[in-house]
């Protein structure tokens, strides 16, 4: 049976695609597990300093297969569906490498939902982009009136979510929900474009800086901060003369550098 989800690496980039084209990528609990597995793939590949996502087909994301969770009790639903799907997502967001959502096709509700944890969207002129979850008496469920509110605007969300609306690619760039378009079969040759002008930049200064700014937007609070501190101290002369000690049972000799 071919992979669910692939990661593989040209250079610098590191390519994770979703392959479930049959069902334009919709996403299920096998998907979600290859798709974790393919984010720690990516963030342990040390020469990688900008992560796209895809879809193959004619399609970036359909969202949560519905026949995925539709028997499912109001528990399983509560923990194996919303809450597991969370915990993929945010694994996505939080990647330490600047991630890029390539949108050659369509991206409705979950699949919106996994653009929007990525950092950039790139989006061909014939995709679509909206939030139709209510229209089956559901609602968006993997950070749809969350994450995707901080990033595009309560407003944006609204139209989406409660009106209904599906924005055309050029329309979700004008309300800032994709940072560029491109001409239909481009969208991948512009993200690849850019994710190389960006991996030209000092990484450990990205992933600072992105990590800086996700305390800002509310993504990380604790483990960013902890990690950012924890990073500058490991540079330090202080950290080399405690381990050291704590090695040789003796007094540190700390130096303030």
């Amino acid at each position: 049976m071919a992979e669910l989800v692939t990661f593989q690496a040209e250079g610098a980039i590191g390519i994770v695609t979703l392959r479930r084209p049959e069902k334009f990528n919709a996403l299920d609990i096998p998907m979600l597990r290859a798709l974790e597995k393919a984010l720690d793939e990516a963030e342990a590949a040390e020469s990688v300093r900008v992560v796209l996502l895809c879809g193959e087909g004619k399609g970036f994301c359909a969202g949560g297969d519905v026949d995925a969770w539709a028997a499912m009790s109001a528990a399983d639903f509560q923990v194996q569906w919303v809450r597991y799907g969370h915990r993929v997502f945010d694994r996505l967001a939080r990647l330490r490498q600047p991630t890029i959502a390539v949108l050659s096709g369509h991206a409705l509700g979950g699949g919106l939902e996994l653009a929007a944890a990525c950092d950039f969207r790139v989006a061909e002129t014939q995709a679509k982009l909206g939030f139709p979850e209510t229209s089956i008496g559901v609602v968006p469920g993997w950070s749809g009136t969350q994450r995707a509110v901080r990033r595009f605007g309560a407003q944006a969300v609204r139209r989406m979510a409660l009106g209904g609306e599906v924005f055309a690619a050029t329309d979700a760039l004008a309300l800032g929900i994709v940072d560029r378009v491109a001409a239909t079969g481009e969208a991948l040759a512009e993200a690849k474009n850019w994710a190389a002008k960006i991996a030209e930049r000092g990484p450990l200064a990205t992933e600072a800086a992105k990590l800086m700014i996700a305390v800002a937007e509310g993504e990380e609070t604790a483990a960013a901060t902890e990690a950012l501190a924890s990073g500058f101290i490991a540079l330090t002369k202080d950290l080399k003369a405690g381990v050291s000690a704590f090695r040789t049972k003796q007094k540190p000799a700390f130096s303030r550098s």
